[in-house]
């Protein structure tokens, strides 16, 4: 195993469940490689070899990181396998393991078939290397028609759970089922943050898995953590740093290839013209925060982390370089006005991307052009 100098993590306990985790975990999507599932690009095709992905998750434990998530059509399984190499190295109770289970289906009816979810649990812990998961998620709320499966999969999820095979069940906040957000108009679109709530009613996650951001909406990003902290459950943050959109690794004048299998290719964010507006906001940040990548990081972690005091934030990765960034830029939270500056100066970016004449946010699912 590699040796890398341990970092200082702020510890937060994930609302009821009392699952305890450094502040700052890992994301596992990256090192699944290109993938397509229900028809699309799924996956990274700028994905790390797997010695990098291994030398990464290696660098990661040892700079103090002890959560790590992954999925199970992540890479098809590959991205669980190569983090059942580091399990595999560690003692299991030190390491806090998440998965998810739905997004793909394979010769089952609907990836919440219950006997369907359970062949995948059993196999995400092969792949793992573990008799149990921490926080297992339903990685979707779409279940079929009339909600067919949802009861069936609610009640596959807490006898997971009673035998002992995960210790946590979660869901994801308010989001678009993936392949709707491309084949649905707009305006026929149902109400996301209500159909959260009327899932969350029949599941009762301990845990929940949303996406935020300095680009995220302000009113979205209140609303939900209030309704976390009402029902006292801990929150995953993915995404906090716009997956290297909100670190400047994107030049509009010489994007990144883009090749098959990548989710980027459906994600109007990832064009020239939304990024050079990004740009301009970043450009105006750095004159508050600083003018190193890892003074980004540092204040687009903390955005995330200050929303509320049992959520952690997850950072994925492609490359050893990133992982060691990610984690050392985390430091001191900055002032709280600050972080309010950053808000309002990425705010108006995300105002200017709307401005454009279609809301460029990286859940919107059209074909790039």
């Amino acid at each position: 195993m590699t040796t890398s100098a341990p970092v200082s993590l702020p510890k937060r306990t994930l609302g009821r469940c009392g699952i305890t985790v450094p502040a700052v975990g890992i994301g596992c999507w990256g090192i699944g490689g290109p993938a397509e599932n229900l028809g699309l690009p799924m996956g990274w095709s700028t994905g790390a070899s797997p010695e990098t992905a291994a030398a990464g998750l290696e660098t990661a434990w040892q700079m103090g990181a002890r959560l790590f998530d992954t999925a199970d059509v992540y890479g098809h399984g590959r991205s669980e396998r190569l983090l059942g190499d580091l399990v595999a190295q560690v003692p299991r109770e030190e390491i806090v393991l998440v998965s998810k289970v739905g997004y793909f289906a394979g010769t089952a009816p609907h990836g919440f078939d219950p006997w369907h979810m359970r062949h995948q649990l059993e196999q995400t812990l092969d792949n793992l290397r573990s008799s149990y998961l921490d926080v297992y998620f339903l990685h979707h709320s779409d279940f079929g028609e009339d909600d067919r499966w949802l009861e069936p999969a609610v009640e596959a999820m807490h006898s997971f759970q009673r035998e002992g095979l995960i210790r946590a069940v979660g869901m994801r906040g308010p989001h678009r089922f993936a392949r709707d957000r491309l084949t649905v108009a707009v305006d026929q679109r149902g109400d996301k943050i209500a159909r959260f709530q009327a899932v969350f009613d029949k599941v009762r996650p301990e845990v929940l898995a949303v996406r935020d951001h300095l680009l995220s909406p302000a009113a979205r990003s209140e609303g939900f953590f209030a309704f976390a902290k009402k029902h006292r459950v801990g929150v995953l943050i993915n995404k906090p740093l716009a997956q290297g959109l909100l670190t400047g690794a994107y030049d509009p004048a010489a994007m990144p290839l883009i090749g098959a299998g990548d989710h980027r290719s459906r994600k109007r964010w990832f064009t020239p013209a939304a990024v050079e507006v990004i740009t301009e906001g970043l450009n105006e940040l750095r004159g508050l925060v600083g003018w190193r990548r890892e003074d980004l990081i540092h204040i687009a972690l903390w955005a995330c982390l200050d929303r509320y005091d049992q959520a952690a934030v997850l950072v994925g990765f492609t490359t050893l370089e990133q992982v060691a960034m990610n984690l050392s830029a985390v430091g001191a939270p900055p002032h709280p006005e600050v972080i309010d500056q950053a808000r309002t100066i990425m705010g108006q970016v995300q105002a200017r991307l709307d401005a454009q004449g279609e809301v460029f946010t990286d859940e919107t699912v059209r074909e790039r052009q």
